[in-house]
C-alpha cells in the first residue's frame, strides 16, 4: 500500500517541510557522497546513532563491518548530538526517496495546522522519541541507526489524530496489476502502524542491520500524544479537507 494524494488543501507554503526536505537532500548529496560506498559508510558511522554507544554499554572501540574494507567503531562516551544528525542521514537512495515522500505528503498539512517554529520542535522532539525508543529496544547494539523516518512516523502520528477521516489515494499492487484505492487516513495509517509493531516483534533477538521498526512505534506513538499541545486550533478551524465516505457503486437505490 503506497500512498500518492490526500484530498488535504494547505493555507500556507509548507516552508519548513521543504526546508527539511532540502536538508535531507543536502546531506545524501554533499555529506553522504550521494550514495557513493564509501562516502556512505563513513557519514553513517560518524553521524548515524549508536545505541550501544549512547548508553555506553558497549566498550570503546568495538566494531560494526560497514563495507568489506571499513569497519565502524564506537567511540569513548555518549555521542549525543548524533541523535539529531542521524534524522538528516539515509542509507541509501530509496530509504531517502520513501522518507521524503512521506514527509511531503503528511508534513504539509500538520505544518499547516501549528506555527512553522512549534512544528520545527514537534518535528525535532518526534525524532528524538523515535531514537530512544529503538535505543530502549535494543540497548547495547553497536549498528549505527539513521533517517528521517522516526520523526516522519510521529508526523504521520499527527495527522491520524487531527485528520482521521481525511480521503488518502493509495496505490496496491496485486501481482501485476496496480490499483489505487481512496481510503481514510486512520485505516492506512493504523495498518502502517501494525506492518511496524509486527515488524518490531519479529525483530527481538535479530543480529546484523535492518529497519529500526521500533523508531517508527516510537515516533509515530509520540506524534499522537504530542500533536494537541503543538497544534493552533484557529489553523485547525480554517483548513479545508475531504472526508472519506464509504461508495454504494454497483448497488441499486
Amino acid at each position: 500500500m503506497f500512498p500518492y494524494h490526500d484530498e488535504n488543501e494547505t493555507l500556507r507554503t509548507p516552508i519548513v517541510t521543504i526546508g527539511i526536505i532540502i536538508a535531507c537532500i543536502a546531506a545524501w548529496v554533499l555529506v553522504q557522497g550521494g550514495g557513493s560506498e564509501e562516502a556512505a559508510a563513513r557519514s553513517v558511522c560518524n553521524f548515524g546513532l549508536i545505541p550501544g554507544e549512547l548508553t555506553e554499554s558497549v566498550r570503546p572501540g568495538t566494531g560494526f563491518r560497514m563495507t568489506r574494507e571499513l569497519v565502524c567503531l564506537t567511540d569513548a562516551g555518549p555521542q549525543y548530538l548524533n541523535v539529531l544528525t542521524s534524522m538528516f542521514m539515509h542509507g541509501g537512495w530509496m530509504h531517502l526517496l520513501g522518507n521524503m515522500w512521506f514527509l511531503w505528503l503528511f508534513g504539509n498539512n500538520i505544518e499547516d495546522s501549528m506555527s512553522r517554529p512549534r512544528f520545527v520542535a514537534f518535528y525535532l522532539l518526534c525524532g528524538v522519541a523515535a531514537a530512544m525508543a529503538q535505543v530502549v529496544a535494543d540497548p547495547a547494539s553497536a549498528i549505527p541507526m539513521v533517517g528521517a523516518s522516526g520523526a516522519i512516523s510521529g508526523v504521520m502520528g499527527a495527522y491520524l489524530v487531527l485528520f482521521p477521516r481525511v480521503r488518502v489515494f493509495t496505490l496496491i499492487p496485486l501481482g501485476f496489476y496496480v490499483t489505487t484505492v481512496a481510503l481514510p487516513a486512520w485505516g492506512m495509517l493504523l495498518y502502517w502502524m501494525v506492518l511496524q509493531a509486527l515488524g518490531g516483534l519479529s525483530s527481538i533477538g535479530a543480529k546484523g542491520g535492518g529497519v529500526a521498526f521500533w523508531a517508527h512505534v516510537g515516533g509515530f506513538i509520540a506524534g499522537v500524544v504530542l500533536v494537541k499541545l503543538f497544534a493552533s486550533r484557529d489553523h485547525l478551524d480554517a483548513h479545508r479537507h475531504t472526508n472519506w465516505r464509504p461508495t454504494r457503486e454497483g448497488f441499486g437505490r
